[in-house]
C-alpha cells in the first residue's frame, strides 16, 4: 500500500467501526457525501461522533452547528474525529469556536503484517484466547473496565454492543490470562481491507511486562492467517512505543474534538 492508501485505510477502518457500533446502539446515522456521523447510540462522547467531513468552507460552520444541535437534542456528549482527509483544513479552529474542546491527538499507525516483529513478548505462562461465548465476553468486559477509558460505564456499553453484533467476523476479541486470571484485552476489527486494533488494555498491576504487545500480536497474527496484509490503529501516547516495538509506524494524526454540555449550577 502507498502511504496515501495507508492513511485512507487508517481513517476508513476507524470510521467503519464507529458507525457500526453507533448503529448497534441505536444511534442516528448520517451518511452524506459531505458528512458522516453517528449520534445518540452511546453514553460516551468518543462514540457519538462525526467521522468524515468534506465540506465547502462556506458550509462548514452550519454542519458543525447541526452536529452540535443533534447532540443537544439527543442529550449525549459527542465528538469530531478529524483526520487528514477532512475538509476544510481549519475544521479544528471552527470546532473550538463552536464550543468543542481539543481532546488530544491520536497517532494513526500501521504495519505490514508480513513485517511484524514477532519476538516473543510477555510472561512465559501468558495465555491468550479468542472470545467465543457471551460468558467470556462478560469476563472480557469486566477486565476492560479495570483500566480503560471511562471504566465500567464504557466497558458495559461496549460489551452490550458486541453482544448484539455477535462474536464472528468482522469482530475478533481477545483475552489474555496469567495464572487463570484475566489481565488484558484487545479487539481486531476487519474493515476497509485492513485489520484495525482497538480496546487494548492491560490491568494496572500487570503492566510493563509485554502483555499488551502480546495480545495485540496474537490478534494480528490471526488476521494475517486470514489473508489480511495490513494492521492499523490509533494509538494513545502511552501505547505508541509498544506498537512501534511490533513494527508499527506513524502515518498521520487524528485530532479529537469533544463536546459535553455543562450542567447548570443553581445560584445561592
Amino acid at each position: 500500500m502507498s502511504p496515501a492508501d495507508v492513511v485512507h485505510a487508517i481513517e476508513a477502518n476507524a470510521a467503519e467501526l464507529l458507525m457500526r457500533m453507533g448503529a448497534a446502539g441505536g444511534g442516528e446515522q448520517r451518511e452524506d457525501p459531505s458528512l458522516r456521523w453517528t449520534i445518540g447510540g452511546s453514553p460516551i462522547d468518543y462514540h457519538n461522533c462525526v467521522v468524515a467531513a468534506d465540506l465547502d468552507p462556506a458550509d462548514a460552520d452550519q454542519a458543525i452547528a447541526e452536529s452540535l444541535q443533534r447532540m443537544k437534542d439527543l442529550s449525549v456528549p459527542g465528538s469530531w474525529h478529524v483526520g487528514p482527509s477532512m475538509r476544510p483544513a481549519d475544521l479544528g479552529e471552527r470546532l473550538i469556536a463552536a464550543g468543542f474542546s481539543h481532546g488530544g491527538a491520536e497517532p494513526g499507525m500501521a504495519v505490514n503484517l508480513a513485517e511484524l516483529n514477532e519476538t516473543p513478548t510477555g510472561p512465559a505462562d501468558l495465555g491468550i484466547a479468542r472470545v467465543d461465548s457471551d460468558d467470556v465476553l462478560a469476563t472480557w468486559a469486566a477486565t476492560l473496565a479495570r483500566g480503560f477509558g471511562e471504566g465500567e460505564r464504557e466497558a458495559s456499553w461496549v460489551a452490550e454492543i458486541y453482544h448484539q453484533e455477535g462474536l464472528e467476523d468482522p469482530w475478533r476479541h481477545y483475552l489474555a490470562y496469567l495464572d487463570d486470571e484475566p489481565v488484558a484485552t484487545a479487539t481486531i476489527y476487519l474493515g476497509a481491507g485492513v485489520a484495525g486494533v482497538y480496546f487494548v488494555m492491560t490491568i494496572p498491576e500487570a503492566r510493563r511486562r509485554g502483555i499488551g504487545a502480546a495480545v495485540t500480536l496474537a490478534g494480528l497474527q490471526e488476521a494475517r492467517e486470514s489473508g489480511y496484509r495490513t494492521g492499523v490503529l490509533g494509538s494513545s501516547a502511552a501505547g505508541r512505543s509498544v506498537y512501534a516495538g511490533l513494527g508499527f509506524r506513524e502515518f498521520c494524526t487524528i485530532d479529537l474534538y469533544e463536546w459535553s454540555e455543562v450542567p447548570a449550577v443553581d445560584g445561592g
